[in-house]
């Protein structure tokens, strides 16, 4: 069996398994993952994702741009700095 049909084959329960594990950084019975185990894990999760096409913003890594897209925080926002001065119009002030 190769890996791909591993993967291809892997129950959806052993991948949140796996997709947890990685999260907390140890097994189900509480052992720690080692950086090897926890980036074998991390491939077979990624892979899973992308074979079993699930959402985007319900894959590992998805981080939410919402609410910074277009601001500052948004790394496709291109500064315009002719002499050096902040364009305050790229910045949206939050309020905890």
């Amino acid at each position: 069996m190769t890996y791909e049909e591993l993967i291809e084959r892997l129950d959806p329960s052993v991948y949140r398994s796996l997709r947890q594990s990685i999260e907390l950084g140890k097994w189900p019975d509480g052992r720690k993952l080692t950086p090897e185990q926890r980036e074998i894990s991390l491939e077979a999760v990624i892979y899973y994702e992308n074979k079993h096409n699930i959402p985007e913003e319900e894959r590992t890594g998805y981080l939410d741009r919402g609410s910074k897209a277009g601001t500052a925080c948004d790394p496709s926002v291109q500064r315009k700095q002719s002499n050096g001065d902040v364009d305050p119009d790229q910045f949206v002030e939050v309020k905890s």
